[in-house]
């Protein structure tokens, strides 16, 4: 497995986009440009870097956009998932593309947001973390000062073991999650059908003492007003 370890990815384009009016009146907000390059295009970067070889992508708002730029990418090898009848969620989407990601663990990125890394990539250091034998689920997490345009609270606490729970649940300093991780296709084992949140598998991992997470060490990019564009452009410069 390990050779094989996030050699695919499941990136999330299928949202509509709401805060992001009006700009997503128009196109779906994985097309919404910063620093003169598309949002979805960010992410891929990071996947080519990390050599991901095969990139499922959910499609429900606006769909053609998206599969048209699909179709305009050298690489990675792109599969579109489509979920035009319904849309799945976070879980659900991931779930259904399951076929399709192989059996080896893959990665998770979200379209609409992105990190800028600060030493060696996220990604690589979500594979190097990784530990079969106790981690269903890994995630890339921020500190909150690291973070630009994010407005939350935190989501994780992370205990000195890597190991998270709920930041409502613990004491410690609070971690956002930032789009990214790397998962086991056995977490989704008796995963509902249809539409759900990662949320409901993430809450299980947790309980098991599976859900872990890898502090990042660079900048996250939270995109998800039109007045964040300039925000995000601002500290790309910097």
């Amino acid at each position: 497995m390990t050779g094989r370890l996030g050699r695919s990815a499941m990136v999330l384009a299928a949202g509509y986009g709401q805060r992001m009016r009006p700009l997503t009146l128009t196109r779906p907000k994985p097309l919404i440009e910063v620093a003169g390059k598309a949002l979805i295009e960010h992410g891929f970067d990071r996947l080519r870097l990390a050599g991901v070889e095969t990139a499922v992508v959910n499609v429900h708002y606006l769909p053609e956009q998206i599969e048209d730029w699909a179709q305009r990418q050298p690489a990675p090898k792109i599969i579109i998932s489509d979920e035009r009848a319904e849309l799945l969620d976070t879980g659900g989407g991931v779930a259904r593309a399951l076929p399709l990601l192989g059996e080896a663990p893959f990665f998770v990125i979200n379209s609409d947001s992105f990190w800028v890394d600060d030493g060696e990539p996220a990604l690589e250091r979500l594979r190097a973390a990784w530990d079969d034998e106790r981690m269903d689920c890994l995630l890339l997490l921020s500190p909150l000062d690291r973070t630009v345009g994010y407005d939350g609270s935190g989501d994780f606490v992370r205990g000195e073991d890597g190991r998270l729970t709920r930041r409502a649940k613990a004491q410690g300093t609070p971690l956002a999650y930032i789009g990214g991780y790397l998962v086991s296709p056995r977490l989704f084992e008796g995963a509902p059908s249809g539409s759900f949140s990662m949320n409901l598998l993430w809450d299980r991992a947790i309980a098991e003492g599976r859900l872990f997470g890898v502090e990042h060490t660079g900048r996250w990019l939270h995109v998800g007003t039109p007045e964040a564009i300039a925000q995000a452009e601002d500290a790309l410069k910097a």
